[in-house]
């Protein structure tokens, strides 16, 4: 490039920035000025040379003309030095998005850059792919409905307030601080026959309230009344419970809540002595007479569990060796206890504590009861002498007589659960007095005699004959039915 002197120093010494004077303009309308008459002035230079699309030109700092970088500096260029920057910073951030387009090199010209035309087999022009290029769409969070604030707000008076605890809304009970407003509020609940709102409520007012003014205002609402002393015993809050019935004068109902808190006493000997100071309490007279039995049943078992232990460790004893113990007898419910004494001291003398005779007299255990108890545990051992002593009583002539409290069909049923010979079975089978259920517990548990004499003595021929299929062809039932069918001595009925 061949220049004459004074064109290089025209050049030098000549610039198409503008210096900053506080005259600028300042408004966006002065930029977009500028902008429009860079862009026109490129467009002049373009239009006198559309065939030279295909060479890329470059600026004298190197970069493409016509690039993404050299039009922003172009355009910022007219504008202030003062706003340059901040206008560049504008620009970046505007265009940042878009850098990442895939761009071939040489695929925009200068002339289609401004002109919007597009090269064959390339791609559109910048506007197209801009418009072209998916873009998200944020759209702004939308706040709630003020309706739904009020959930929270304090302006709720106290039908509302129940109206939205019964539809499960949050509702805060802050606000009502008087004791008339409380009460009110009780009222509203207690109105909307809703258990879950009074109780609510409740605790909101026994968090609120000294017990004095809650127990005073409670006592002549007995629904909430009922609400808060159920409530009270679910969670177990026993010192405030006792507190409300003394302060009503419930007497029965204070000595029950007291015996309640024995079930919380682990230790054996403090639960006695627990027990010990109830029974001096109000109760009634049958309720007294099972905490009398409550204590006296602990101080056994306590003196049984000792003695027990000592006998197990010792590994004298024939019983406890052949049948370990398998848990402790300590607080062990009654039936249980008599169980374990039937079981492991049934032989034992009446003066001792661990004697079965002796606690069904001590306890009043009434006969049913007792057999019951006494035939499982002794026929668990398989111990029949036991057992057929059980049921023997004498008269007062001296005769024997065999007499089951509980009925032979039970007694039945439980020999053949404990697994006893047909034989012991069949000896019981024969003893209930009902012939259908004597023969219906003799076919299920097999008892062949018991079945064949039962249709011999009703005389009933048919029946026999049909028993006769059911048993084992040559054995020695199927001989005595044979015998008795062809016996001229039997008239039968059919």
């Amino acid at each position: 490039m061949n220049r004459t002197k004074g064109d290089e120093e025209e050049y030098w010494n000549s610039s198409k920035f503008k210096a900053f004077t506080f005259d600028d303009e300042d408004d966006e309308l002065s930029q977009l000025k500028e902008s429009k008459r860079a862009v026109n002035s490129l467009r002049d230079f373009v239009d006198d040379d559309d065939d030279d699309d295909d060479l890329e030109r470059v600026s004298w700092s190197g970069e493409p003309v016509g690039s993404i970088s050299w039009s922003i500096k172009e355009t910022a260029g007219n504008s202030g030095s003062t706003h340059e920057g901040r206008e560049q910073l504008k620009s970046r951030n505007s265009f940042s998005s878009y850098a990442q387009l895939p761009k071939p090199t040489s695929t925009y010209s200068l002339s289609s850059f401004f002109r919007g035309r597009t090269r064959p087999g390339s791609f559109q022009s910048l506007s197209d792919a801009l418009s072209d290029t998916p873009a998200k769409s944020y759209a702004p969070e939308l706040g709630r409905p003020k309706g739904e604030y009020r959930d929270y707000s304090n302006d709720w008076s106290p039908s509302d307030t129940v109206r939205r605890l019964r539809k499960g809304k949050v509702c805060s009970l802050e606000r009502f601080r008087s004791l008339q407003d409380k009460l009110q509020l009780l009222e509203e609940a207690v109105s909307m026959h809703d258990g879950n709102v009074i109780t609510a409520v409740l605790i909101f007012l026994k968090r609120t309230l000294c017990k004095e003014i809650l127990f005073r205002e409670l006592e002549v609402r007995q629904v909430a009344l009922r609400h808060l002393i159920h409530f009270l015993k679910e969670i177990g809050d026993q010192k405030l419970l006792l507190d409300l019935f003394r302060y009503l004068d419930r007497t029965e109902e204070l000595a029950l809540s007291h015996y309640r808190e024995h079930l919380n006493i682990q230790d054996p000997e403090k639960r006695k002595e627990f027990l010990k100071t109830c029974i001096g309490l109000p109760f009634s007279a049958e309720d007294s007479a099972h905490i009398q039995d409550h204590y006296t049943l602990l101080e056994r078992q306590i003196i049984i569990e000792a003695n027990d232990r000592h006998l197990e460790s010792a590994g004298q004893t024939e019983i406890f060796r052949k049948h370990p113990r398998k848990a402790s007898i300590l607080n062990m419910p009654l039936v249980t206890t008599l169980f374990y004494s039937c079981f492991y001291h049934y032989t034992e003398a009446e003066g001792t504590f661990s004697s079965p005779i002796n606690l069904k007299k001590t306890f009043k255990i009434p006969d049913k009861q007792y057999v019951l108890t006494a035939l499982a545990a002794r026929a668990k051992l398989r111990a029949w002498h036991d057992v057929d002593a059980l049921f023997t009583t004498k008269n007062w002539l001296g005769y024997t007589k065999k007499r089951a409290p509980i009925g032979f069909h039970r007694v039945v049923e439980i020999l053949h659960k404990n697994s006893a010979p047909v034989q012991i079975l069949q000896e019981y089978v024969n003893l209930v007095e009902d012939v259908d259920t004597k023969l219906n517990l003799a076919t299920k548990f097999k008892c062949h005699d018991v079945v064949i004499d039962t249709y011999r003595d009703l005389k009933d021929r048919q029946q026999l004959l049909a028993y006769r299929s059911k048993v084992d062809k040559g054995s020695a039932e199927e001989e005595k039915i044979d015998a008795l069918l062809s016996s001229p001595q039997i008239r039968w009925k059919n």
